[in-house]
């Protein structure tokens, strides 16, 4: 909103007010302002949340320091997402296709997670809402994304090729961005929507139509739908899971969100695509605003929630947060890379699979259950032995750092 306010004062001739015509100022003031709304107003929802006693109510897992988080306020997802709408509102393009898309999946997210809470808190039924209903909400998230990401005109992704691979087969250039090199032998060009990045593979484009046969076919939809769908529920039940220690989800949600940002500024940026040989992806730049805010809004809600939490941020945090990181990852055509990037999560995610097959399995065979870890999700597993719940945070949070900066390297790497 004030992007457009400030742009008219530019049209007037008001000092100063072209500075929002920049993607790094405005990603820098959507930052502080999230981390503002996180910290100033997040204290008083807090001392909200603890009023009207909206607390955690603690199953005993015989897990050290567990009994003294009973009653600590939760629902604080709250906070999260409005360190995350607000801040876009004010400082995004609001007709851009990308920041639309994420509004609407962060919205959705938190919504499913905010019933999830409710029925929990209020309703007084620890099993809060039923699994399938979780799961059928998340696929219609991921549902939505596939489907504006395929169909809608405005997504587009542009490749450089050389003049010569223009003419030969007519494709069609972008006259709106073309490349700044000394030579005027490559151009941009739109190539196929369905084309994303393959990871550490030079020359490292796949066009989900391949798997069809046809990188022409009209049903390419129901190959990146499916695709979609899985991510969103698997990552955002990882990030669900992985909220069981004070700050580490908050901290592993913010490490991603700082590779996820270069990623966009560079997709999005015509020059940085050019020296670095990616995709451009035009316009997708503005989603930095987006994940700048998604930035201030973690590291703000981690002043409070780190150990000992005086919030937690429920499904209504989590839930999103994780959502949001698979969306996100899709909509810059990273997608391929969510299994380095988002590692924390799904190790969380599979340390539970495992140890659940493997239980059923066991019993099965042997008429007792086995186990792989001492307890699942795999932080647990740490407690289990002793560790203290700061220090596996930190240490999640080194791989959680090692991984992201893995991921960077790519760009490069190949």
């Amino acid at each position: 909103m004030l992007y457009y306010l400030f742009t008219y004062l530019d049209e007037i001739g008001m000092p100063g007010a072209g500075l929002f015509h920049f993607i790094s100022f405005r990603a820098a003031m959507a930052i502080i302002t999230s981390l503002l709304i996180s910290m100033v107003f997040g204290k008083r929802i807090i001392r909200m949340l603890r009023n009207q006693q909206i607390g955690e109510s603690v199953r005993d897992l015989g897990l050290a320091g567990q009994k003294e988080k009973e009653g600590t306020p939760t629902m604080g997802g709250l906070i999260i997402l409005a360190s995350i709408i607000i801040p876009t509102l004010l400082f995004a393009k609001l007709e851009n296709i990308y920041v639309i898309v994420m509004l609407v999946a962060t919205v959705m997210l938190g919504t499913i997670g905010f019933i999830d809470d409710y029925i929990k808190v209020f309703k007084k039924n620890k099993a809060g809402l039923a699994g399938r209903f979780k799961v059928v909400g998340q696929i219609l998230v991921g549902t939505f994304v596939g489907a504006v990401l395929y169909f809608h005109p405005d997504v587009q992704v542009h490749e450089k090729v050389s003049s010569s691979a223009v003419i030969a087969n007519s494709v069609e250039v972008s006259h709106l961005h073309k490349s700044n090199e000394s030579s005027e032998d490559t151009k941009w060009v739109k190539t196929k929507d369905m084309t994303t990045t393959i990871p550490f593979v030079k020359g490292n484009e796949f066009n989900y139509n391949w798997i069809i046969g046809d990188t022409n076919s009209s049903y390419g939809w129901l190959i990146f739908i499916p695709i979609v769908i899985f991510l969103v529920v698997a990552i955002s039940n990882g990030a669900n899971m992985t909220d069981g220690l004070d700050g580490l989800a908050t901290g592993t949600s913010a490490i991603i969100g700082i590779a996820l940002a270069i990623f966009a500024y560079v997709s999005g940026h015509i020059e940085f695509a050019d020296y670095l040989n990616v995709m451009y992806i035009p316009y997708s730049s503005e989603l930095v605003i987006f994940i700048s805010a998604f930035m201030g809004a973690c590291i703000g809600f981690l002043w409070y929630n780190s150990y000992p939490a005086q919030v937690f941020m429920g499904d209504t945090g989590s839930l999103a947060l994780g959502g949001i990181i698979a969306v996100f990852a899709v909509v810059i055509r990273k997608e391929l890379l969510i299994p380095v990037l988002c590692g924390v999560f799904i190790v969380e995610n599979l340390s539970v699979i495992l140890q659940v097959g493997w239980f059923k399995f066991t019993k099965r065979k042997y008429g007792e259950g086995r186990r792989i870890f001492k307890m699942a999700p795999l932080h647990h597993h740490y407690q289990k032995l002793g560790m203290h719940e700061a220090k596996i945070v930190s240490r999640f949070w080194i791989v959680g750092v090692l991984l992201a900066v893995i991921a960077i390297v790519t760009l490069k790497l190949r």
